[in-house]
């Protein structure tokens, strides 16, 4: 990474990923997908090349995303293997019909190209 006036670039050839998934969802189903997201997170947790994983709730319940999940993978390959785990899969399938209404994820891998940090 290099730095100047603050801003951090990341590195040319850097492989780490971020996976970051925004969820529409009803305010009244956010406890109980949360539990069953973070059950599905921990089989993420042992999956080669898991970096972290954070869930962030919004404070009003009339943003559009009521979750914003931000996850950090070694290699977008480690990110596609631990996502093609059958039990994983059939875990995330499970947890969206298991809703009242419906839940619309919005997944996909990012790369930084910006990074602010305090002076």
């Amino acid at each position: 990474m290099t730095a100047e006036n603050g801003l951090v670039a990341d590195a040319p050839g850097s492989s780490s990923v971020t996976f970051i998934n925004v969820f529409e969802i009803s305010a009244d189903e956010l406890d109980a997908f949360v539990g069953k997201w973070e059950e599905r997170a921990r089989l993420m947790r042992e999956k080669p090349g898991f970096i972290d994983s954070l869930m962030h709730r919004a404070r009003s319940s009339d943003s559009r995303f009521q979750l914003v999940n931000v996850s950090h993978w070694e290699s977008q390959e480690a990110w596609e293997a631990a996502t093609a785990d059958p039990d994983f899969a059939s875990r995330t399938r499970a947890a969206r019909e298991e809703t009242k209404q419906p839940i619309t994820p919005n997944p996909a891998v990012y790369d930084v190209v910006v990074e602010l940090t305090a002076p």
